[in-house]
C-alpha cells in the first residue's frame, strides 16, 4: 500500500532570520516511515526541515517542508496519488506571526517590518494568528485513505486527551488518533471513534498496530 506519513515540526518566520517552531525531533514519524517500509508498503514520508532525527534508513521517498502552508501545499499534490493510508504525525505549529508592533518608552504602538528585526529597537509585541488546521483538510484530499491523527497534550490526563481524540474524529473524519504526552501518560494510546483505546507499551509496539489496521476494512 501507498502510505504517507508526515513527521517533524513546521516552522513560521517571525523575519528572516527567526522562527517559532516546536520541539518535535521528527523521530516518531520518521521511524514509523521506516517499518512500513520493511514491511513491504511504499511510503512517501514528508519531514520538517527543522527535524533533528535525521535517520531514515530505508524510506525510497523523503520530501522536506518549511511551514505549515508548506507542508498543505505537499500533502495536497500527493491527493491525485493512489494513497491508501496517510499517518499524520507531524507538530504542525498552532500559530504563525501576525503585525509586528514596537512599544515606545511611552507607550505607543508603530508596526514593525524588516528582514531583520533589531534587537536594538526595544520592547516588541507580536500578534499570533492560528495556522490552518491541516488534518481537517485531509480527508477532503484523501476521501478513501485510512486517515491516522496525533494529539500529544501535557495537561487534562488520560481522559482529557481521549476526550480530545473524539473532537478530532467529529471534526476531521479521522479513523485513528495517536495520543501521548504527559497527559496520557507512559506509552502511547491508539483511539478509535467511539471510545475505544488500544494501550502500546513501546513505539513499536504501536507502528505494528497502526500496520495491522492498512488490512482491517474500513
Amino acid at each position: 500500500m501507498h502510505c504517507v506519513v508526515t513527521a517533524g515540526p513546521t516552522y513560521e518566520a517571525l523575519d528572516d532570520v527567526r522562527r517559532l517552531t516546536n520541539f518535535s525531533t521528527g523521530r516518531l514519524g520518521t521511524e514509523l516511515a521506516e517499518f512500513l517500509t520493511t514491511r513491504g508498503h511504499a511510503v512517501t514520508l514528508l519531514r520538517g526541515e527543522q527535524a533533528t532525527w535525521r535517520d531514515t534508513g530505508s524510506v525510497p521517498s523523503v520530501v522536506p517542508f518549511s511551514t505549515t502552508r508548506d507542508l498543505q501545499e505537499k500533502l495536497q499534490a500527493l491527493a491525485p496519488a493512489q494513497v491508501q493510508a496517510v499517518f499524520h504525525a507531524a507538530a504542525v505549529s498552532d500559530f504563525t506571526f501576525g503585525k509586528v508592533w514596537l512599544r515606545s518608552a511611552a507607550g505607543e504602538l508603530s508596526e514593525v517590518k524588516a528582514g531583520k528585526i533589531s534587537t536594538r529597537a526595544g520592547t516588541l509585541l507580536a500578534e499570533l494568528l492560528p495556522t490552518p488546521k491541516i488534518i481537517a483538510q485531509l480527508r477532503n484530499w484523501f476521501p478513501t485513505a485510512l486517515l491516522a491523527g496525533w494529539k500529544y497534550e501535557v495537561e487534562g490526563g488520560r481522559e482529557g486527551v481521549l476526550q480530545l481524540a473524539e473532537r478530532q474524529f467529529a471534526e476531521s473524519r479521522t479513523d485513528l488518533c495517536v495520543v501521548n504526552g504527559r497527559a496520557y501518560g507512559e506509552g502511547f494510546g491508539l483511539a478509535r471513534p467511539g471510545g475505544a483505546c488500544e494501550h502500546c507499551a513501546t513505539r513499536f509496539d504501536l507502528f505494528a498496530k497502526l500496520e495491522h489496521c492498512l488490512s482491517l476494512p474500513k
